[in-house]
């Protein structure tokens, strides 16, 4: 954090501290919760003064499908995944913060790369103010199929899906029905 006054880092706590020093980079889902929700109430404030996000978006839809699936963040910068869950399944995740009057017609996913190792992709859904609207999941069987499809040079040469494609081969999984 820092210090408007001194203009100098100081360290939000210990463990924070020691973390950074041993090198351990396992951060819990109830320590970063609070920071993140500091940095969400930021976003927000700067989209309504500028009309431009402030880019946490996928920061904040990794930590959101983590606390609401119950998965554990991979450490930074992982080439292929940001999560694992409890049956080891390699998850990367995609999120998108999309105003509710706005359909998801149009709308793109991130670059998703076969040559990484990953075994699902997730869909996490907000909207302008990074409430979860949807997760969705697909495997990558069914992704690796639309990537290689012919057309779109954006799907296959990036390796970007639209949502509408993504939701059309994958499905809901937050929230479930019943």
């Amino acid at each position: 954090m820092i210090d408007s006054a001194a203009d100098e880092y100081v360290p939000i706590s210990d463990s924070w501290e020691l973390a950074m020093v041993s090198g351990e980079r396992s951060v819990k889902l109830e320590d970063v919760g609070p920071i993140l929700g500091r940095a969400r109430e930021a976003a927000i404030d700067y989209y309504r003064l500028t009309g431009k996000p402030l880019g946490i978006t996928g920061e904040y839809g990794e930590y959101v499908a983590a606390e609401r699936l119950g998965l554990e963040l991979a450490e930074a910068r992982t080439a292929g995944y940001d999560a694992t869950d409890s049956a080891g399944r390699r998850i990367q995740i995609k999120a998108r913060s999309i105003p509710r009057e706005k359909k998801l017609v149009g709308q793109r996913l991130g670059s998703i790369r076969l040559d990484h190792e990953w075994d699902v992709v997730l869909l996490v859904v907000m909207d302008e103010l990074f409430e979860l609207r949807w997760i969705f999941e697909a495997e990558r069987p069914a992704i690796e199929v639309a990537l290689k499809a012919p057309g779109s040079k954006a799907r296959n040469e990036r390796g970007a899906l639209s949502l509408a494609k993504f939701k059309s081969i994958g499905r809901q999984i937050w929230p479930t029905a019943g």
